[in-house]
């Protein structure tokens, strides 16, 4: 494998209406996750990818799984839970704003995700061990697993990138800064946002941000800034780079993990660090351009400028 990954995806509905979610009448079903949202948008670059799990034995799980294995991702490691359900969340459509989302995920099957869900071997085959913020604040034992994984790839030299990827839906503030940034020192690549870098380190520029979470540990950070693109910062190199321009933002949610992917694509091609962040900045341009969390991920030919399209 290029990159595994590990963490909960739940099927994800948004009304067809803009509006309170009480209101809405029909839904559209598909699924969302931050680390498989990751594992598409490479697999869809060229890259091989697992994608690590607990899943309800349930519809939900087998559409989650069936949806995720036919976009290229080995799914090989999920582990079927009969005792737990598969989590599903709502977003709630509003008018030039960000969707707001609505979770419920207690006590799902991947909340009892634990170590030994999470094979050394399959790390040490990989290049990158991709991990977020999201999951140790589903349960101890999804903590546990996922400071253990960081354990495994360190053992076999594999390198960890983290997304601090903050939901504040789950945990107090405060409990997450002081682990997130405990995480983070243990990591080799950092992809905060611009609010996640201040709450893990308490400065308010890309710069300071950079520079604390390179003082904690990290041999590169990469800031990312929204429409202003991406800062980043290694022991030897520091650079602004440019976003792309969207006519339209339809949904906002993905794009991170969108920047992710490309970025890791990006590194896994041996590419600059700042070609690599530019990469990223594009394919999260593209998630931006549709509905729903991992639609809008590009396939490498389309980065690259394929054939003309033949519409009939």
């Amino acid at each position: 494998m290029d990159v595994v990954t590990f963490g909960e995806t739940m099927v994800l509905f948004h009304p067809v209406s803009v509006g309170p979610l009480r209101f809405a009448a029909q839904f559209e079903k598909t699924i969302g996750g931050a680390e498989s949202n990751v594992a598409i948008g490479l697999a869809r670059l060229g890259h091989q990818v697992s994608w690590v799990s607990r899943l309800g034995d349930d519809e939900f799980g087998l559409f989650i799984r069936n949806f995720i294995r036919g976009e290229g991702v080995d799914t090989s490691h999920v582990v079927f839970d009969p005792d737990h359900p598969t989590a599903v969340f709502f977003k709630e459509r509003q008018h030039g704003k960000e969707p707001k989302v609505y979770y419920y995920r207690k006590d799902s099957a991947a909340s009892r995700l634990g170590p030994e869900d999470i094979s050394e071997e399959l790390i040490a085959g990989a290049k990158f061990l991709h991990v977020t913020g999201i999951t140790p604040a589903l349960s101890p034992s999804c903590r546990e697993a996922l400071y253990q994984a960081i354990d495994k790839a360190k053992r076999n030299q594999v390198t960890v990138v983290f997304d601090p990827n903050v939901r504040l839906k789950l945990w107090k503030k405060e409990e997450a800064r002081a682990v997130l940034a405990d995480i983070a020192s243990r990591c080799d690549i950092v992809l905060p946002g611009w609010e996640e870098g201040c709450l893990l380190t308490g400065e308010d520029s890309p710069e300071r941000i950079a520079e604390r979470l390179l003082q904690k540990g990290s041999k590169a950070v990469v800031i990312k800034l929204g429409e202003r693109g991406a800062y980043y910062a290694t022991g030897a190199e520091s650079e602004y780079v440019s976003g792309f321009s969207v006519e339209e933002i339809v949904d906002p949610i993905g794009a991170g993990d969108g920047f992710a992917a490309g970025f890791l694509s990006g590194l896994l091609r041996g590419w600059s660090y700042r070609d690599a962040v530019r990469l990223g900045n594009r394919i999260g341009a593209y998630a931006l351009t549709v509905a729903g969390d991992v639609e809008g991920y590009p396939f490498w030919s389309q980065v690259m400028g394929g054939r003309e399209e033949v519409m009939r």
